[in-house]
């Protein structure tokens, strides 16, 4: 609305008609992401963690990837499914937040890395770096940064702010299967089908632009040039 009619309309004033709906029996809040449900604080939480060899932490990374100033710098991480069965890989871009995902099936080491290949390898020529947390899915980085000829690093221990946007694109992602889904019979198509769509979504962030739209641009000028 607003880059289209320069009209808005205050976020708060959607979600106290929601509410107010929700108290007069309607199911409008089902439609939020998080269903009005409260946030629990997960920092308290630990996850066993295995040392994964050879990683290049991420103070080591170009300064440059924070600013966002170019697309190629990639977030990468996996969204599993009920009971630990199933495993989707979404790999994200910083500047463009245009989102690339693939049903794994497991998430093991080396199903990981061939994935990540398969998802990056036509985006070669303008993939500057993978950023991973410490999952042992990730242990065969050397091979992704051997095949696409790109830096790979590895946030610190328990810090997912340091890959804010793939943590609130899986949330995203949540909206489409939520936690406790099954994933055994879920389809490479349908796991497309959810990245499209926030691909195509609008984010004020971007300019109420696309990830699609921002990312293609800069894609089709650097497949011209």
């Amino acid at each position: 609305m607003k880059r289209d009619t320069k009209l808005t309309i205050s976020h708060e004033t959607v979600y106290q008609f929601i509410y107010k709906n929700k108290t007069n029996g309607g199911m409008l809040y089902k439609h939020l992401r998080h269903r009005n449900k409260k946030y629990h604080n997960r920092l308290n939480k630990t996850k066993k963690r295995s040392i994964i060899p050879n990683k290049i932490s991420i103070d080591k990374r170009s300064k440059i990837v924070d600013k966002k100033a170019r697309i190629g710098d990639w977030e990468i991480d996996t969204v599993i499914g009920k009971d630990h069965k199933g495993a989707i890989l979404t790999i994200v871009d910083k500047a463009s937040k245009f989102l690339l995902i693939k049903n794994l099936g497991s998430k093991h080491a080396d199903i990981t890395a061939q994935a990540t290949i398969d998802l990056l390898h036509p985006l070669k020529d303008i993939t500057h770096t993978i950023t991973a947390d410490n999952g042992t899915e990730f242990t065969y980085h050397e091979k992704v940064s051997q095949a696409l000829d790109i830096q790979y690093y590895f946030c610190d221990p328990y810090s997912s702010w340091q890959r804010g946007l793939n943590e609130h694109t899986n949330g995203l992602i949540r909206q489409y299967l939520p936690k406790k889904s099954s994933f055994e019979n879920i389809s490479q198509e349908e796991v497309v089908t959810i990245a499209n769509k926030l691909n195509h979504r609008p984010r004020k962030s971007l300019g109420y632009k696309t990830p699609f739209e921002v990312f293609m641009k800069v894609f089709s000028k650097k497949m011209a040039a």
